[in-house]
């Protein structure tokens, strides 16, 4: 392991996953992306970087048990980032990530597929683009109940290569660092805590740098364990991802008047998610339809929190209750400790 602000070589590659306090799948995660690093040493230089959000620094030891074998031309360097909130641990990554030309996230309980790496920086070549989002599938420990699974909760977007897209998720995302330095982007901390960063930021970089694009054999396997494969999960997610689309849009208008259509979108949106997915919802009671009564909740839980975001209400899904707040205003929340699924 690289202690932090030890001198290395020049990297042009830096392979970032933030942790709190997942040994297991840390352990397990960081030799396959050693693997992966060194499948792309010819770009001028890979490292792997773990960036710890706990603020007890408990990942540490794993880092070291975990990389004694790093591979030649791999580097992996440890560092500690105890602010809280997941835009400061991704915002950690950027600032570690100062000499590389890309920086690519993946999530402490994913599994990259082979070649993973490799097919995101080809992508990334063949198009020019300033960021290029993989593929993500999901596996199960346990069998899903029967509503999650009617429901298809856990069903990723899947793009054919190139495809063109606006905005991406960070939990499969290569960054090309110089076009995200010209824009001068990082990822807000009002959002750290609430989710929603990785929207913000991507649809920022899209609209100051151009082109994001889909790679689709760029696949990471999400590994979901049994607490989030349940209704009462699902409903606050969909409820907690509805909130930060409205926040977002919020901070994205620029004076009062686009504010307001803003405000108006989010009302429209959201208000009809609400009453579409009730009246699914109750045809499925109705006609005994477990999937309609399970995208009829889900769809009223995103609706309802699309509205709460548009008039100022921040979701502090594993905190407190929700408070008042202009856009974006952070609450106080423990922070998630990891990627988001579905």
């Amino acid at each position: 392991m690289t202690p932090a602000g030890t001198t290395m070589p020049a990297v042009t590659v830096t392979v970032a996953v933030l942790t709190f306090r997942r040994p297991e799948t840390l352990a397990a995660l960081l030799p396959v992306l050693v693997a992966q690093a060194a499948e792309v040493v010819g770009y001028g230089g890979a490292r792997v970087l773990v960036v710890d959000n706990d603020p007890t620094g408990t990942g540490r030891t794993t880092v070291e048990d975990a990389t004694r074998a790093s591979a030649p031309g791999v580097h992996v360097t440890y560092v500690h980032e105890p602010t809280p909130g997941i835009a400061a641990g991704r915002n950690r990554a950027l600032a570690e990530s100062h000499g590389s030309e890309f920086l690519v996230f993946i999530d402490d309980d994913e599994v990259p597929h082979p070649g993973w790496l490799r097919h995101l920086l080809a992508t990334q070549r063949d198009s020019g683009a300033a960021a290029v989002a993989g593929t993500v599938t999901s596996t199960f420990p346990a069998p899903l109940p029967t509503w999650i699974a009617a429901g298809g909760f856990f069903d990723r977007r899947r793009l054919p290569t190139g495809t063109p897209i606006d905005v991406a998720a960070t939990n499969n995302l290569l960054l090309h660092l110089p076009r995200v330095r010209a824009a001068r982007l990082r990822f807000d901390p009002a959002f750290g805590l609430s989710g929603g960063e990785d929207t913000l930021f991507t649809r920022q970089l899209a609209a100051a740098q151009g082109a994001l694009v889909w790679c689709a054999e760029a696949v990471v396997t999400d590994v979901v364990p049994p607490e989030r494969a349940r209704p009462a999960w699902v409903l606050r997610r969909a409820f907690s991802s509805g909130n930060s689309v409205s926040r977002v849009d919020l901070r994205l208008a620029g004076g009062r008047r686009d504010r307001l259509l803003a405000r108006g979108r989010g009302w429209a949106a959201g208000g009809a998610r609400v009453l579409g997915g009730a009246a699914r919802w109750l045809l499925g009671v109705l006609t005994a339809d477990v999937r309609h009564r399970a995208r009829g909740a889900r769809s009223a839980a995103r609706g309802a929190g699309m509205l709460a975001g548009t008039v100022g209400l921040v979701y502090q899904e594993y905190g407190a209750p929700p408070r008042r707040g202009g856009a974006g205003s952070p609450g106080r929340r423990r922070r998630r400790g990891g990627a988001r699924a579905a």
